[in-house]
């Protein structure tokens, strides 16, 4: 009976512990310094190594999606601006689509660099069915294409775009109601 209990109480726990690594539709915004309110939601962790770590998220303006890269290492700044690639995006459907490079900021006194590449419209039904499995980003000088093998939460980007595209749903439906 204590093991079942010890069990019991082990589970919830764990449970409590990883449900808000998981919650998905926390949806955070920001002003930049342009004046552009961008929403988005805490990066995730997709790839990971002692040498070098991806991070990311969905990005959205209300008007265009975006993925936001947080590559590490990153370029200096000098270079780092110079980041203008298009950036290739593999997804589980095997299918390779090319993102335009949106924009590249340096953020919190130049520790955190982020890269946007603009989601085609015609490419948001794809990445909201199939999992991400690679990106490559070219970084420009000695070091050239950076690949990342997705290893951790290959639905985050999926689950991400759903929430906003849910979101989005839900107003247009208010607005509905309000203008009947």
């Amino acid at each position: 009976m204590k093991y079942l209990v010890l069990k019991t109480s082990l589970i919830l726990v764990l449970f409590s512990i990883t449900l808000p690594l998981f919650s998905q539709c926390d949806i955070l915004n920001r002003v930049h310094p342009d004046g552009t309110m961008l929403y988005f939601m805490e990066p995730v962790t997709f790839y990971w190594t002692s040498a070098k770590e991806l991070k990311g998220s969905i990005v959205t303006d209300k008007e265009n999606y975006f993925l936001g890269l947080r590559p590490r290492p990153f370029p200096e700044k000098p270079l780092g601006n110079k980041l203008k690639e298009d950036l290739e995006l593999k997804l589980a459907n095997g299918k390779a689509y090319k993102l335009s490079h949106y924009d590249t900021r340096y953020m919190e006194n130049d520790t955190i660099m982020e890269i946007f590449y603009l989601i085609g419209k015609d490419d948001l039904d794809d990445i909201l069915n199939n999992e991400a499995t690679e990106v490559k980003i070219d970084m420009k000088g000695d070091e050239g294409v950076r690949s990342y093998v997705f290893e951790l939460y290959k639905k985050a980007l999926m689950e991400e775009l759903a929430c906003f595209l849910n979101e989005d749903e839900d107003k247009n439906k208010d607005e509905d109601k309000k203008n009947k």
